[in-house]
């Protein structure tokens, strides 16, 4: 049986050591969305670190229709919070991506930018804000990726996927859920119907799958519908790559002698 309440607490503590060892001083930067990830992850810095060392960003690509929601959830916990709108930056590097210099036959030809890079570009244009907002302000970036999403690759590699610390990491978004109820947040901030806020769809539309079957399968390996079983160990699968270090050259330089077969 899932205790959220011990849960929420030992992450409270967590947070607490993690700073205190990595990052004394620091202020925590969260990326608020206004989504149930961002908004535990939120109250669970200011339970640990309180209000004053927990700073929200809100980075809205041109409009967002849910921002309102973002802003109540810096006004309920009380935290300072900036706005960047990444509109501009990211309009401005798509028009540039127009065409590509082929330098064996002197010719530029025309480039068609796939619907993955405009999905992907978003969160990484934030992650990069997240930082410089962070470097600013002595802060350590709040990774607010659950277990579920990690689990089949539902983030953007070198975008949400990344950050300082990652206390939901090893939660379900379902658990998730319960310990923000455990830390008070309202109904509205952690009952949100998920969404990544990129293509118009659901996340469970883009999955295929419900995250009521996902987490019961992260924590049984039970799945009655086996065509849904296989596609969420196809994709995790596929996706392990995104939480693992970049692969790099073994190069031994002690005896010159590198361990390739």
């Amino acid at each position: 049986m899932f205790n959220a309440e011990k849960v929420k607490d030992d992450i409270v503590v967590w947070i607490r050591k993690t700073f205190e060892e990595n990052g004394k001083g620091c202020n925590a930067v969260i990326g608020i969305s206004g989504g149930k990830d961002s908004s535990v992850t939120a109250a669970l810095c200011v339970a640990a670190l309180g209000k004053n060392n927990v700073v929200g960003v809100l980075m809205p690509n041109g409009r967002q229709e849910d921002k309102n929601v973002a802003v109540e959830l810096c006004n309920h916990l009380g935290i300072n919070y900036i706005e960047i709108n990444i509109q501009n930056a990211y309009s401005s590097i798509l028009s540039q991506i127009d065409e590509i210099y082929m330098s064996a036959v002197d010719s530029y030809i025309p480039i068609s930018i796939s619907d993955q890079t405009k999905i992907n570009l978003p969160p990484r244009l934030r992650m990069a804000t997240l930082y410089a907002v962070s470097q600013s302000v002595n802060g350590r970036v709040m990774n607010t990726c659950n277990l579920s999403e990690d689990y089949v690759g539902y983030s953007t590699r070198y975008g949400d996927s990344v950050g300082d610390f990652a206390p939901l990491a090893n939660l379900t978004s379902d658990e998730v859920i319960a310990v923000g109820a455990a830390c008070g947040l309202p109904d509205s901030f952690i009952y949100k119907t998920p969404s990544d806020g990129l293509c118009g769809k659901t996340d469970e539309d883009n999955l295929g799958f419900t995250y009521k079957v996902l987490n019961k399968y992260i924590r049984t390996g039970i799945c009655e519908d086996s065509k849904v079983k296989e596609r969420i160990i196809s994709m995790h699968k596929k996706n392990k790559f995104k939480l693992q270090p970049m692969p790099a050259f073994p190069y031994n330089a002690g005896n010159g002698r590198n361990k390739l077969r």
